[in-house]
């Protein structure tokens, strides 16, 4: 591994943090950070899209005041990571199954840089997606949490056949690499104005996450194309079909989630017989972003739940 750039003041994460980039199996370039090593063991962040590593530098610093390191990556497409079209605001992904190439490089690097076992995973958005793959698919973790987990994307009933129809013809048709209806290239959280944004009711912390973007404008990431929602929604539908993996979960949900659909994450939980279903009250979409009553009392109870399967 190579040291890659990383801004550990933006962060705000604990001491000793470090960035390196790594390669996944079909020659992507990603990029990995990590933090001090705990002693109870290490934590897995997936985060969602337009992410990177330096947004959760703070949630670092929580986790390992409970005796977790944590270790996170820039998926392919996102953060400094290679970008897969020339329009680097695009976000894009040729296949989503190609993210869990990046888990495997990520789970090689946290081996190779001797990082404590056990292993948790915290799956955010749609690292929540990857997350839930990944867990299918033996990821070798003691105890997963979610985020706000994307295994459905809100919107109505009327939009929704349309949204398959439009990115499925898209591919054939040659413009699926174009946005998705509704979303153009600038980043969402530097042109929502905070009052009702969908994202977190913290004014520092979006100011913290507005900043980051500031500094480093080469992080910023748009809309997803045509192509990137369609393998999204084909994802989403097969994992819906398969039964909850055999691991110890806890999910997280704002009462005021917008983005992800609700019902899907209720419906999951429903059926995961060793997982709990934690509703915030007054929260949106980022729950380590969010007040500090909310991203505090949800760290804490990951927290909680990987100590009782350390």
């Amino acid at each position: 591994m190579q040291n890659a750039p990383f801004d550990s003041a933006a962060a705000d994460g604990p001491d000793a943090g470090a960035a390196y980039w790594i390669t996944a199996d079909d020659g992507v370039r990603l990029r990995i950070a990590h933090w001090q090593k705990g002693a109870r063991g290490t934590v897995l962040l997936f985060p969602g899209r337009t992410e990177y590593v330096e947004k959760y530098g703070r949630a670092a610093r929580s986790l390992l005041a409970r005796g977790y390191g944590t270790i996170t990556i820039d998926w392919r497409g996102q953060g400094l990571a290679d970008r897969l079209l020339d329009d680097r605001n695009k976000g894009h992904v040729e296949k989503f199954s190609d993210y869990q190439r990046d888990v495997l490089a990520m789970v090689e690097a946290a081996t190779d840089l001797g990082l404590p076992r056990p292993y948790y995973m915290i799956g955010h958005s749609m690292g929540g997606c990857i997350g839930l793959r990944a867990l299918m698919e033996e990821l070798d973790v003691n105890a997963a949490a979610f985020s706000a987990p994307m295994w459905g994307i809100l919107m109505s009933p009327a939009l929704r056949p349309i949204a398959w129809g439009l990115t499925t013809i898209a591919r054939p048709l040659q413009f699926a690499d174009l946005y998705a209806p509704g979303t153009k290239p600038d980043p969402y959280i530097m042109v929502a104005p905070f009052e009702d944004n969908t994202l977190s009711r913290d004014k520092d912390m979006v100011d913290y996450m507005r900043q980051h973007l500031i500094d480093q404008p080469d992080l910023a990431l748009g809309g997803p194309t045509m192509h990137w929602l369609n393998e999204a929604l084909i994802e989403m539908r097969s994992l819906a079909a398969k039964k909850s993996p055999d691991v110890p979960t806890l999910c997280g949900l704002g009462d005021n989630e917008r983005i992800v659909d609700p019902a899907r994450v209720h419906d999951r939980m429903a059926r995961w017989p060793n997982g709990e279903l934690k509703v915030f009250t007054n929260c949106e979409h980022e729950l380590m972003m969010e007040v500090a009553t909310t991203r505090e009392g949800y760290l804490s109870a990951c927290a909680d739940l990987f100590d009782a399967n350390g």
